[in-house]
């Protein structure tokens, strides 16, 4: 069956930690600092999405061996004895180029192959503060001193990051892309950013995930973001129970645009609490009227 196109819309929420630090900010969450909004790349996604699949035994192409970092040319070299077969070899072997696309050395030059799966930087639905406090090691800053060093820890107290992400079809048909890696690829989604927790990272939990399935491969709908929108008494929201998700838009858009949808794959927190034109709602009801299936 071949694959079409398709939409995201991903949430998750961080709390008391650093989403995606900022290496040329001293490793400072990222942010807008015009509207105290924290952001986050696409790349940081990617990596989730990566770590998730290396975990459950998957070879990348983006990934080191035995802990050390590798060329290009060192990981397409042993799929393949011809050299132009190289881009194909690498392609059937690897779900992370098939997803996301690489630049593969062929013939000391570069093909670069655009992935089907693609993000936009997540944003906070919500104002951000941040938090700076000082950690000290243990270990001796310099050879003879005494005191351990001195550095300091980044990180924000509460955010909602929405992200939006796309799949093209045609780009999916050229790499290959299956129907079993697009069940990765939601599997990751929802259960990589718990499962994959570090020192920085713990506090984070993923709220809502939609993946629309069109019916053909030539449409392409508005950034779902535009429609949802947080309701609030509070100016600075420090937990999930203290806000709901107004959906009316997105429940309205979509339906609005049902007769271009096949079927919408979905994943909801049940601390998340959804809202449509002033009353609780459940997801379920949200996407009424749509072919839904939930993610297990």
């Amino acid at each position: 069956m071949a694959i079409v196109n398709g939409q995201m819309l991903y949430l998750y929420d961080a709390k008391l930690t650093n989403p995606n630090g900022d290496p040329d900010e001293e490793n400072r969450p990222r942010m807008d600092y015009e509207r105290d909004i924290n952001l986050v790349s696409d790349l940081r996604i990617k990596r989730y999405i990566r770590d998730y699949l290396l975990d459950k035994g998957y070879e990348l192409y983006v990934q080191k061996i035995d802990g050390e970092p590798v060329t290009a040319q060192t990981r397409v070299e042993p799929f393949s004895k011809k050299e132009e077969d190289l881009v194909q070899a690498a392609l059937k072997a690897f779900i992370d180029i098939r997803m996301f696309g690489a630049t593969i050395p062929v013939k000391k030059d570069n093909q670069a192959i655009t992935g089907p799966v693609q993000f936009n930087w997540g944003y906070s639905l919500n104002t951000v503060k941040l938090l700076e406090s000082s950690i000290t090691s243990t270990f001796a800053s310099k050879t003879g001193n005494k005191q351990g060093a001195i550095g300091k820890d980044y990180r924000i107290l509460y955010s909602l990051l929405a992200f939006s992400g796309v799949i093209s079809g045609k780009r999916a048909d050229y790499t290959g892309l299956s129907e079993s890696d697009l069940a990765l690829l939601d599997e990751a989604m929802v259960k990589a950013i718990p499962l994959l927790a570090t020192r920085s990272k713990i506090g984070q939990q993923p709220r809502l995930y939609l993946r629309l399935e069109f019916k053909d491969s030539e449409t392409v709908l508005k950034d779902l973001r535009n429609y949802i929108r947080l309701d609030t008494n509070l100016e600075s929201i420090r937990d999930i129970s203290e806000y709901k998700l107004d959906v009316s838009k997105l429940k309205q858009y979509l339906s609005a645009c049902s007769d271009k949808i096949s079927k919408i794959l979905y994943f909801s927190d049940t601390d998340l609490q959804l809202m449509y034109d002033g009353q609780p709602i459940h997801i379920e009801e949200c996407l009424e009227g749509l072919t839904a299936v939930e993610l297990g």
